[in-house]
């Protein structure tokens, strides 16, 4: 019962809808009341009241204190406004009036406040489960492959070919891929990170699997492991190819919600050794996976695109490809105090890590990259236009895509996730080349 609470969709279904119709009847309640001048301007004001102190409320913490990093949708803006109203009437209610109406105006506010953070988990759709909105996963351990790392015997008509044309499913083929936790050691680096999680494909799950891509995904911050968009998305394209589609481990670059290492071996923990030097080395050594750096992609959204985009750039004889999906421009981009916090107000050594500075200073003879982001998203795509006309200029195979009708939201990684997965599958031998 208790995973079935954590599975709950909190996006869209009843769970979003029954906290929306219960705010709208404690609403109506509390509106409702014996007609008279003096209610009409009581619960004008609260009302009027509440809206201006979200209102404020969103001046101060997101154009002054710029606490999010990011200005918000005006859907967001809207709801966090309504909230506030909503509040502000409940308050109004607690005065000169009966001790059940006061319990309904306080049970109202607990509800009023549910529904606006709902609301504005809604928009963006990326906490899609009760499980994802409080960073935990309810995932079981993922049953390694193979725990030697060693190849094993792939069943393809000939080795030589693409998977799409060689590899013979067996009749036992899964329909879907598997997704479950992953527990990666940080031996070298030190770096406390959160659960891991990883996706193997149907493919990879039969006996004398072929050995596949792999995918380094990163999420953003906040944000923890998740996979489920992936692997909505990865079922249904290994439906259509086989039961071919990439290995997927998700890794934890933040270690908590609240900091931002900023990928790198900073005073927040080691990140980037734990992905060098602890990651990639466990994925080798743990799954049947091809070697050639074009088989190896490094993909995030947000503050994880950032990280692909740096990872990409400094790495190239490790990932042969970069998805950056609403990236960050560089590390700690909206964070004024990264310069003198991180890097002692040395701006050359803090200008080294940006991934615009790496790929002037770099040559990449078969590296490729996806950049993509929401069509919406005034903040970030000044960014990653930055960093794709700078992967462009150091010869990287790169490509800029906007996605109609998002900013930086779910439908964004959606969107993102799909442009990178169709690099992967036509890098990784995964899917025959369109045609015309």
């Amino acid at each position: 019962m208790f995973d079935s609470l954590l599975n709950l969709n909190i996006v869209q279904g009843p769970v979003i809808i029954g906290f929306a119709a219960t705010a709208a009847v404690f609403g109506l309640y509390l509106l409702i009341r014996r007609p008279g001048r003096r209610w009409i301007v009581t619960a004008a004001s609260g009302l009027v009241g509440g809206a201006l102190a979200g209102i404020v409320t969103l001046v101060i913490t997101v154009y002054l204190l710029d606490l999010f990093g990011t200005r918000l949708s005006p859907l967001v803006d809207s709801v966090i406004v309504l909230t506030f109203a909503a509040v502000g009437l409940a308050i109004v209610n607690l005065w000169l009036s009966r001790w059940w109406r006061k319990l309904i105006a306080v049970l109202g506010i607990a509800v009023f406040i549910a529904t606006g953070t709902l609301g504005v988990n809604a928009v963006y759709g990326l906490n899609k489960t009760v499980a994802a909105f409080f960073g935990v996963t309810n995932a079981k351990p993922l049953v390694l492959p193979s725990a030697s790392g060693t190849p094993t015997p792939a069943p393809v008509v000939d080795p030589n070919a693409p998977l799409y044309e060689s590899w013979m499913p067996p009749a036992d083929l899964p329909a879907t891929g598997q997704l479950g936790t992953v527990n990666i050691p940080h031996d070298v680096s030190g770096f406390i990170a959160r659960t891991a999680l990883a996706y193997v494909p149907p493919a990879g799950l039969v006996a004398n699997a072929p050995a596949l891509p792999v995918i380094i995904q990163l999420n953003g911050q906040p944000g923890s492991p998740g996979l489920d968009d992936p692997k909505v998305i990865l079922d249904k394209l290994a439906a259509a190819n086989r039961g071919l589609a990439p290995i997927v481990v998700n890794p934890d670059q933040l270690g908590d919600d609240t900091k931002d290492p900023l990928c790198l071996d900073t005073s927040k923990g080691n990140v980037e050794t734990y992905l060098m030097k602890d990651v990639v080395p466990w994925v080798k050594a743990h799954f049947n996976v091809l070697s050639d750096p074009k088989d190896w992609t490094i993909m995030g959204f947000s503050n994880g695109g950032m990280c692909a985009s740096y990872f990409g750039a400094k790495y190239p004889s490790t990932f042969g490809n970069f998805v950056d999906i609403s990236g960050d421009e560089y590390q700690g981009v909206d964070d004024k105090s990264t310069l003198k916090k991180m890097f002692g107000g040395n701006q050359a050594a803090y200008e080294a890590v940006w991934p615009t500075t790496i790929m002037s200073k770099s040559t990449y003879p078969d590296s490729w990259a996806v950049f993509a982001v929401g069509a919406d998203d005034a903040e970030a795509i000044p960014g990653v236009k930055t960093n794709y006309d700078a992967a462009v200029a150091a010869g990287i195979h790169a490509t800029y895509t906007a996605i109609p009708g998002s900013g930086h939201d779910n439908t964004a990684l959606d969107g993102g996730l799909s442009a990178g997965y169709t690099l992967i599958y036509q890098r990784g031998g995964l899917s025959a080349p369109p045609t015309g």
